[in-house]
This record gives C-alpha cells, structure tokens and sequence, in this order.
C-alpha cells in the first residue's frame, strides 16, 4: 500500500463494493419490506458470483502487488530468506488481502453446495467468515508496523474506526438478519473505508496537499510525511481529524439521500405492481359475477319455459281439463 497507487486502487475497490451492497439493499427492502433478509453478497444476471469473482481478483492483484511487483527484486526476501524490516507492512497488507480472498472463494463453495434448507445457514457462516476479514484488517492496521505518532499514523487510527463499525455490523448481520438498518450501516462503513483510503493516497503522497511545516521524508524506501516540530505535528492531525468529521457528516448525507431517492423509486415501482394486480382482480371478480347473473338469468328464463310447457301442456287434450271435460259429456 505505502503509495498514492496503492491507498487508491484498493480503496475505489472498496467503495464500489460498498455503493453495491447499499444499492442492492435499499432495493431488496423497499420491494419487499416484510419477508426482507440480508444476504453477505448479491447475485447478478449474467454472472451469479461476480461479486465474489471480483473481490478474488482484486485480493489477488493485491497480494502480487505487495509482495511480488512492489519490491525492487520482486521477491518481499532477504537474501538469507527472512522477512526484512521496510518489507513486513507488504506482509500485512498482503495478509488482509488473503483474507478477503478467502472469505470470497468459501461465500462460492458454501453457496453451490447450499439447498434451500441449509440456504440461512450458509449465508450466516458467510457473514461469518466476512467478519473474520474486518477482524483481520482491524487487527493488522491496529498492529500496523507503519508510523503510529505520525500523520500517517492519525489516518490508520480514524480508519480503524471504521472498521470496527463494519466489523461490529457485519456479526451483527449473524443474529439479526431482517435487520436492515444493520446492512445499511455496514453497506455505509465499506463505502467509508474506501473513501477515506482514496483520501489518504492523496493527502499523503500529493507534495501539493502536505500540511504546512510538513514535508515527504524518503525513510527505508518508503516515502514518509515528516513535521517540523509538535506544533506542525499537531496542527496536520488536528487537520486529519476534521477531515474525517466532514466525511462522516458527507458519508451520512449521500448514504441517507441514497436511500430516500430509491426507495422512493423501487416504493413506487412495487405499489404500481399491486395496484395493477388489484386492478386485474376486480375485472377477474366482475367478470365472475357478471357470469353468475347470466347463469342466474339463464337458468330462471329456462324455468319460466319449462312451467310454460308444462300450462300449455295441461291445456291441451290429454289434460286433466279434457278428462273433465269428457266426465261432464
């Protein structure tokens, strides 16, 4: 990660997967409010696992990039086969990566061997082993071995507690399944997480947007923001501290707005579906009821033939009239 590139890409990636699963959300709720369930990942037309597929080729792209492409001879190793010192936050980051990257690749297995029956099941041990991911990349930028006092430093903290939300919300997923405010934050929190990543590769590695007093310091081959005293310091952490408020309050507009423009759309969608299906129904109901009137009617004029037949009947010769006749005679 130590680059523009590298706080960037993997935070665009992280933004997209969180704008999806807040798209997806929002939709799967306002169509079906009642019977709503939070699924880990969503299908698409096409590609059932795409998702996933991306999420497995974005670790693994990562991973390479950490520990392979990144390092100047390609390899993360001394020459005595140990991990050196500028390399173990490649580690880390490599290491979360392969987290993600397995979480993707059993949310697959857990879902083609699944079946209606064991369907809950699964997706909650899918929620799972995505929370073992946030657990993972909480504790490994916790841990980070990357400058704790520093500029830098103030970043990770702040990205932690964003993680922790995601975290917090995913395991909270595991009980609480209809819970769609739960997956809306936790849609929310990845959407943060990338967001606040593709502003640290800026603000971190832009000469132009360094705090003043600060300056990009070369330190074991990765470049590092340096201040000019505690009172510099101070100043570019106070300012890293606004800026994630001014997130979160940004974070919480679109998200929020995100939601009502949808819902508002998917709503109206679902209610014109009903109303057109109760509309179907009553001509159903009045072309039942205009046939039964017409089987009333037909069947009472069939009666009034029949009692007709039957008068003229005994008007005739052979009726009781005639036998009367004949008795008078």
């Amino acid at each position: 990660m130590g680059t523009l590139i590298g706080h960037v890409a993997p935070g665009f990636a992280f933004f997209a997967l969180g704008f999806w699963h807040l798209f997806n959300h929002i939709k799967l709720y306002s169509n079906q409010p009642n019977s709503y369930f939070s699924f880990p990942w969503f299908p698409t037309s096409r590609i059932r696992h795409l998702e996933l597929f991306l999420i497995m080729i974005a670790s693994s792209l990562s991973i390479a990039m950490e520990l392979f492409i990144g390092p100047q001879r390609h390899q993360p190793f001394d020459l005595d086969g140990t991990i050196p010192s500028n390399h173990l936050h490649n580690f880390e980051h490599a290491t979360i990566s392969l987290t993600f990257l397995t979480y993707a690749a059993f949310a697959i297995v857990l879902d083609r061997i699944g079946s209606k029956r064991t369907q809950q099941q699964h997706s909650q041990l899918t929620q799972f082993i995505g929370s073992i991911a946030f657990a993972q990349q909480l504790l490994l930028f916790h841990l980070h071995s990357a400058d704790h006092m520093g500029v830098e430093g103030q970043y990770h903290l702040l990205l932690q507690l964003v993680i922790l939300v995601s975290l917090t919300t995913t395991l909270l997923s595991i009980g609480h399944p209809r819970s769609f405010l739960v997956s809306f934050v936790r849609s929310a929190s990845i959407l943060f997480q990338g967001a606040w990543l593709i502003l640290m590769g800026y603000m971190l590695w832009t000469p132009g947007l360094i705090p003043k007093g600060c300056y990009i310091n070369l330190e074991e081959g990765h470049q590092v923001v340096r201040c000019h005293g505690d009172k510099a310091l101070h100043r570019a952490k106070s300012l890293v501290n606004l800026q994630f408020s001014w997130f979160l309050v940004g974070i919480t507009i679109f998200s929020v707005s995100f939601y009502l423009v949808w819902d508002n759309v998917f709503a109206g969608d679902h209610q014109k579906v009903e109303y057109s299906t109760l509309i179907t129904r009553e001509e159903e109901e009045e072309e039942d009821d205009y046939d039964e009137d017409s089987d009333h009617h037909h069947h009472h004029d069939v009666e009034s033939q029949n009692i007709r037949g039957k008068f003229t009947g005994n008007m005739g010769g052979g009726g009781k009239f005639a036998t009367i006749d004949n008795m008078e005679r």
